[in-house]
C-alpha cells in the first residue's frame, strides 16, 4: 500500500494510504469540448470512447509524490486533474495530481495506457467543504518545462468545465458516495496546442476565491532499451 504524508493547510502532516484509484475520462459539461478532446485523441489513433464519463481502475501504487518519474520510451505526457480523496479521520480532500499517460499505448489501449505511467500527487491538500460552494471556479493549470528549461503553459481552464465532483462521484460509486481509501481523479482541461511529451511537467490548481493554489512539478525520465 502507498503511503504519502501529505499537509492540510492549517493542520499539521497527514499520512495518506489510498487503496484505490480511479481515472474519470471524458468528463467535461460541454458536448463540444469532449468532441475537441476525443479529437486529439483519434488523431492519434485512439478509439472513440463508448459512452462518457468513463471511469478506470487502475493501481493505487501508481501514485507517487516523488519529484520524477521513470516512462518507457518518449510518448507520454501529463494530464492536470483536480483530485478527490476520503480519508476515514479527516473526510473529504481536493489535492491536485497528473493522469501521466503513454499515448502511444492509448492509440491501442486506453485502459492498459492508465495502468503503465505513474500518477503523480502534489502533498498539499484542501478539504472540500472549503471549495465546495466555489468549485467550478477553481482553475487547473498545467506547463510542459524542455530539456533547456523553458516553460510553456501546456493547459487551463476553470472546473466549471468539468462535470461536478458529486455528480462524477454519482456516476462511478452510486449513492454510496466515494469510498473511503479511494482517489478519484476528476478529468482534465483542453491541450493548448498538440498533445506532447515534455523533459518535465508542472500542475496547479488555482483558488482565486480564497487566494491560493495546490502545486506540483516533476521531471519525466525515459528509460533506455538495453539489448
Amino acid at each position: 500500500m502507498t503511503r504519502f504524508l501529505c499537509a492540510i493547510d492549517g493542520d499539521p502532516t497527514i499520512e495518506l494510504a489510498p487503496r484505490r484509484l480511479i481515472i474519470a475520462g471524458w468528463a467535461g459539461r460541454n458536448r463540444d469540448e469532449i468532441e475537441h478532446h476525443i479529437a486529439e485523441l483519434v488523431a492519434l489513433g485512439v478509439k472513440r470512447p463508448s459512452s462518457v464519463p468513463c471511469f478506470y481502475e487502475v493501481s493505487a501504487s501508481l501514485l507517487t509524490s516523488d519529484p520524477h518519474i521513470d516512462v518507457i520510451g518518449t510518448h507520454s505526457s501529463g494530464e492536470v486533474e483536480a483530485v478527490l480523496m476520503h480519508d476515514a479521520t479527516h473526510g473529504l480532500l481536493v489535492g491536485i495530481g497528473s493522469d501521466h499517460t503513454d499515448r502511444r499505448v492509448e492509440s491501442y489501449d486506453v485502459a492498459v495506457s492508465k495502468q503503465v505511467c505513474a500518477k503523480p500527487l502534489g502533498t498539499t491538500l484542501w478539504r472540500f467543504d472549503e471549495v465546495a460552494a466555489h468549485w467550478d471556479a477553481l482553475v487547473a493549470r498545467s506547463w510542459r518545462i524542455d530539456a533547456a528549461g523553458e516553460r510553456v503553459r501546456y493547459q487551463e481552464g476553470p472546473l466549471a468545465r468539468l462535470l461536478p465532483p458529486q455528480r462524477l462521484i454519482g456516476e462511478a460509486f452510486g449513492h454510496a458516495g466515494l469510498p473511503v481509501g479511494t482517489a478519484l481523479f476528476c478529468g482534465t482541461q483542453p491541450v493548448i496546442g498538440a498533445l506532447c511529451p515534455s523533459a518535465a511537467f508542472e500542475i496547479e490548481l488555482h483558488d482565486p476565491v480564497l487566494g491560493r493554489s495546490l502545486r506540483h512539478r516533476y521531471a519525466v525520465a525515459s528509460l533506455v532499451h538495453v539489448e
